[in-house]
C-alpha cells in the first residue's frame, strides 16, 4: 500500500512527497489501534433513505429521535441506509456550511442518538469537504494569523482572469475578508459564507483525511463527498475534475479502506455522465458509488413528454459497473433536479420544456453563469409536483409518481430515496416565498404525529404512495434480479415504454413502465407473473395509463 499512497501523493505534492507520506502514515498508525466497524458490499436488500436529521419533528424530542421512531413504527423493513444531509453545526445552505465536521449539531441531537440510529439503520455521512463555515475554527484561525492555520484558504488575486473557471452558481467566485495580515480575496465556489478549503496545503489533506476516518469510526458505511469536483484549483484551468482530485479521492479510499474495510466513498458531482463516472478511476480504485445524475432530468422528461427514447438510449448506453462500485441512482434531492447532466443528451429545446413545465407546476429555476450570461442549472421543485401537479385527482398524481419510482428501485445500482418521495410530500412554496431560497421548496419539516396520521388516512396521498413504496420495498428485497450489480438490458419496445430485463439465467425480472397516458399493447416475447399484479402475462401485454410491471420471466 506504501507505493500506491506515494503515487497519490506525488502529483498532488511533487516537492515534498515524502515529507506528506510520512504523515499519513502516522495518522494511520494513529488510527490503527481503533476497532473500526466493518460492512459487507451492497445487494437487492439495500435502498438509502435520503434526509435531513430534523425533516421529521416531534415536540419535546430531539428530532434524530423523531426519525428513528418513525422509522421503526411507520417503515420497518423500509430502507436500511439513512443518508443524513449535514447534520453538525453550521452558519448558512441549510448545513452545507459547516462549522465544525467532528460535533453534531445540537438542534439536532448527540452522537448517542447517531449511535441509536446505527443499531438499527447502516448510516451514510455527509463530507462537505470542499469548505467551511467562515464561522469555522479553520477560517477564525486563519483570519487571526494562526500558524496552523496559514494557507488553509486560498487567497486570490482579484484582478486575475477567471472565465475559465466553471461555476455553480451566479455568485462572486471571490470573497473580500479582513485578516490580521490585511484585505485578502478568498475563494468561495459557492457562496461568501463557504470558504473553500486548500488541498495544496497538506495540512488540510491531513487533517481531512482524519475527519474521514473519525466518521468511519462513528459507524458510517458510506462518505457521500460534496461537490468533490472543485476541490483543487489550479490557475487558468477549469478548476472542476483536475487530476489531483482524482489523486485525493484515491488516497482517501486506500487509507479508509487499510483500517474500516466495507467504508465506502460515494461521490457527488453534479456533471455531464461522461465526467461524473470517472469518479470511480480506473479499475474502480476511487469512489464505490457515483451519484446517477442524468436519472432524475431524464425520468421527468420521459412522464411529461409521455416519451422514454431518450431514458432508454442512455440507460443502453450505461456501463456495467466492476464488483464493489455501482452507482447511486436517486430521482430527488435536498437540491433542485440539475439540467448539466443532461446537456450532451436532451437538446436545448427539450431542457426549455422542462424549465416552462417546472415554472407552470409551481417551480423555480436555478442559474448558473456562463461566458455571455446566465443559464438555468436546476429545476426547484417537488419532484411529484414536477411528475404530477396537473393530474386530476391523488388517485392519478399516485400512480404516475410511483411509476417514476419504480425505475429508480429497479435501475442497476444502488436506490436512494428523498424522504419527500417516500411520503408523498407535495411542494413547499412558501417556505420559498418567505425565504428567497428556492431549493426550500423541496425541504419542508414534517411533524411526526400530523404525519403519521396521514399515512394510515385512507386515500391520503401519503396513504396512496406509501403504501405503494413499502410493498415495492419489500418485494425488492427478495429478489437478486435487483442485486446493484445484476446484468440490466434495456429493451425495445416502444417510445411509450421504458422496459428493462433484469438478472441472469433464471432470476430474470421483466419492468414494464408505461410513461404516458395511453394504453398500451406490447409484444415482449417473454412470458411470466406480474410481481405486483399477480396477473400472469403472456408474450403479449396490456399495460394502463402509467402503469409498471414487475415481471419474474418463466425460463
Amino acid at each position: 500500500m506504501d507505493s500506491a499512497i506515494r503515487g497519490c501523493l506525488k502529483p498532488m505534492y511533487p516537492d515534498t512527497c515524502e515529507e506528506v507520506f510520512r504523515s499519513v502514515k502516522a495518522l494511520i498508525e494513529k488510527w490503527k489501534g481503533q476497532e473500526f466497524p466493518r460492512y459487507p458490499w451492497v445487494d437487492n436488500r439495500d435502498a438509502a433513505l435520503i434526509t435531513y436529521g430534523d425533516g421529521i419533528r416531534r415536540p419535546g424530542m430531539n428530532p434524530l429521535a423523531s426519525l428513528k421512531e418513525f422509522l421503526d413504527t411507520e417503515f420497518p423493513g423500509g430502507p436500511n441506509l439513512i443518508h443524513l444531509l449535514p447534520m453538525f453545526p453550521y452558519s448558512s445552505d441549510d448545513g452545507f456550511s459547516v462549522i465544525d465536521f467532528r460535533a453534531i449539531n445540537a438542534d439536532l441531537g448527540t452522537w448517542d442518538d447517531i449511535a441509536a440510529l446505527r443499531s438499527t439503520h447502516d448510516l451514510m455521512f455527509d463530507a462537505v469537504i470542499n469548505h467551511v463555515s467562515r464561522e469555522s475554527p479553520y477560517f477564525k484561525g486563519f483570519c487571526a494569523g494562526r500558524e496552523e492555520y496559514r494557507d488553509f484558504f486560498i487567497a486570490a488575486d482579484p484582478g486575475a482572469d477567471y472565465r475559465a473557471v466553471i461555476r455553480p452558481r451566479s455568485l462572486p467566485l471571490l470573497t473580500p475578508v479582513e485578516t490580521s495580515g490585511g484585505l485578502k480575496h478568498i475563494w468561495t465556489t459557492f457562496s461568501a459564507d463557504q470558504m473553500d478549503l486548500n488541498y495544496k496545503n497538506p495540512r488540510v489533506l491531513l487533517e481531512i483525511l482524519d475527519v474521514l476516518l473519525f466518521y468511519a469510526f462513528r459507524g458510517a458505511r458510506f462518505i457521500r463527498f460534496d461537490a468533490i469536483g472543485f476541490a483543487w484549483k489550479e490557475p487558468g484551468s477549469s478548476c472542476m475534475h483536475l487530476p489531483q482530485v482524482h489523486q485525493m479521492v484515491k488516497l482517501m479510499r486506500l487509507v479508509l479502506q487499510s483500517l474500516a474495510p466495507g467504508c465506502s466513498i460515494v461521490t457527488e458531482t453534479n456533471v455531464p455522465h461522461r465526467d461524473n463516472i470517472s469518479y470511480f478511476g480506473s479499475g474502480c480504485d476511487e469512489a464505490a458509488m457515483v451519484y446517477q445524475f442524468p436519472l432524475p432530468p431524464l425520468t421527468l422528461f420521459s412522464f411529461l413528454s409521455g416519451n422514454a427514447q431518450a431514458l432508454s438510449d442512455w440507460a443502453s448506453a450505461l456501463e456495467p459497473c466492476a464488483g464493489g462500485s455501482c452507482y447511486f441512482n436517486f430521482l430527488a434531492s435536498h437540491d433542485g433536479i440539475g439540467l448539466r447532466p443532461v446537456e450532451d443528451i436532451l437538446g436545448p429545446g427539450e431542457r426549455e420544456f422542462l424549465v416552462r413545465e417546472t415554472l407552470a407546476r409551481g417551480g423555480e429555476i436555478g442559474y448558473r453563469t456562463v461566458e455571455g450570461g446566465e443559464v438555468p442549472y436546476e429545476l426547484n421543485i417537488n419532484y411529484l409536483d414536477a411528475l404530477a401537479a396537473d393530474a386530476a385527482d391523488d388517485q392519478t398524481r399516485a400512480r404516475k409518481f410511483m411509476a417514476s419510482q419504480c425505475i429508480l428501485l429497479s435501475m442497476m445500482g444502488m436506490p436512494g430515496i428523498y424522504y419527500h418521495s417516500l411520503l408523498g410530500s407535495r411542494g413547499d412554496r412558501e417556505a420559498f416565498l418567505r425565504s428567497g431560497i428556492k431549493r426550500r421548496i423541496n425541504r419542508e419539516k414534517l411533524d411526526l404525529d400530523t404525519l403519521r396520521s396521514q399515512l394510515w388516512q385512507e386515500g391520503h396521498l401519503r396513504n396512496l404512495v406509501a403504501s405503494r413504496y413499502r410493498r415495492l420495498l419489500a418485494l425488492r428485497k427478495e429478489l437478486p434480479a435487483f442485486h446493484p450489480n445484476s446484468p440490466q438490458e434495456v429493451r425495445s419496445l416502444g417510445p411509450e415504454v421504458f422496459a428493462l430485463l433484469r438478472g441472469g439465467t433464471g432470476e430474470r425480472v421483466l419492468v414494464l413502465v408505461n410513461v404516458s397516458r395511453k394504453s398500451l399493447r406490447l409484444k415482449t416475447g417473454l412470458t411470466g407473473t406480474d410481481l405486483l399484479s399477480g396477473e400472469t402475462c403472456g408474450s403479449e401485454t396490456g399495460m394502463a395509463p402509467w402503469q409498471y410491471r414487475w415481471i419474474a420471466v418463466e425460463e
